[in-house]
């Protein structure tokens, strides 16, 4: 079939505009995150005198990163609109953060739906799978204290284990509020069909939108920070017990995204913006920690039910384009997340203006020594 001259402007547009936004991705992060570094290294002796104040610095620099990240696809037209509870109400509590995992745009997503959500994104903490220690952003990841997890049964254990001294060492000492993480271990494509057959063969429930969870990981973050007192089981409250103003994790945040027609949005698409402009939709419930059991079989169904119910929801939402009312309401409620243009101009603007300080820094002191 010949291709008009209409549509050859239109893929000429598409691949020129993938081009230039390829190319202030790279120049974005080529300032932003040498600036991200080198902020800290010139605030160490602050670290060490009053480590409070440094942490939160690091964590306004950290926000503002992933402000940098959510713009790329702001200003793609991959908006996110969310539904269920209203998390904006739990968001100086600690909270626990259950994600269903797509792709790897699920993760940009979050970094863009949670910036409106208070102090959040300053104290989170990520899981995540240990090879994006090794992108643009692991050097980040790594100052802010993510914990990069390893996936497979040979490393499982050793993992677990690393994961609570992890917690142990930095979660409270650095002031970490909500800590992400994905149950299902890998995207849905990869782990679809080896979760149906672990189903099948203990007479669990045949699942096409999300994959059974690993409640591994969950049982230690809920087993290290919680309170004893919040589920009456001494819940390794060690590192509770150091810090008496905490009052431990106090949620359960249950997170469903949905993609329309059930077409995730990679990386790739986000930086190069090639796809139409996209609504994301975000589902949260919030559930109490204590109502979450602590007993390893009770949590596994608990888990389990969690992401029966995403199912659900999912397959609800790929055939209406909305997400179910609450029980007991007739009407689902909508809400539609938005980010402030100027100030995602002023934190882009703050970072080459950062960058452009440190290059002529660098190139004062090259000259003073040779």
């Amino acid at each position: 079939m010949a291709v008009t001259l209409e549509q050859a402007r239109r893929v000429g547009y598409t691949c020129l505009k993938a081009l230039l936004r390829f190319a202030f991705m790279v120049a974005n992060n080529l300032v932003a995150i040498p600036s991200y570094v080198l902020y800290l290294i010139v605030l160490q002796p602050l670290r060490i005198l009053d480590s409070k104040s440094f942490w939160y610095i690091e964590g306004v620099l950290f926000k503002w990163l992933l402000a940098m990240v959510a713009s790329w696809g702001w200003w793609a037209g991959y908006t996110v609109v969310e539904w269920g509870d209203d998390v904006k109400a739990v968001s100086e509590d600690e909270a626990m953060v259950l994600v269903n995992h797509q792709a790897t745009g699920d993760v940009c997503t979050l970094m863009m739906c949670l910036q409106d959500k208070g102090t959040v994104v300053r104290h989170m903490m990520w899981l995540m799978d240990h090879i994006f220690k090794y992108t643009n952003f692991g050097i980040v990841s790594l100052i802010h204290g993510d914990f990069f997890i390893r996936q497979g049964r040979t490393h499982r254990d050793q993992q677990l284990v690393l994961l609570k001294d992890h917690l142990e060492k930095y979660y409270r000492s650095r002031n970490r509020k909500w800590i992400v993480l994905f149950p299902e271990g890998g995207f849905l494509r990869k782990r679809r069909e080896t979760s149906q057959a672990f189903a099948k063969k203990n007479n669990l429930p045949f699942l096409k939108h999300v994959t059974l969870p690993r409640v591994g990981a969950t049982q230690v973050i809920l087993k290290t920070l919680v309170a004893p007192q919040e589920n009456g089981t001494p819940s390794g409250g060690d590192t509770v017990r150091k810090e008496s103003k905490s009052k431990g994790l106090q949620w359960v945040i249950d997170t469903t995204i949905a993609y329309p027609k059930a077409e995730p949005i990679d990386i790739q698409t986000w930086i190069l913006g090639y796809r139409q402009p996209t609504v994301t939709h975000v589902h949260y419930r919030i559930f109490p920690v204590k109502d979450v059991p602590a007993e390893p079989e009770a949590l596994t169904n608990w888990l389990y039910q969690r992401f029966i119910e995403k199912e659900d929801l999912l397959t609800h939402f790929y055939e209406t384009g909305a997400f179910p009312p609450p029980q007991g309401q007739t009407k689902a409620i909508s809400r539609e997340m938005t980010l402030s243009n100027l100030w995602l101009v002023a934190i882009q603007s703050f970072a080459f203006l950062s960058g452009g300080m440190w290059y002529c820094l660098f190139q004062y002191l090259y000259h003073c020594l040779f």
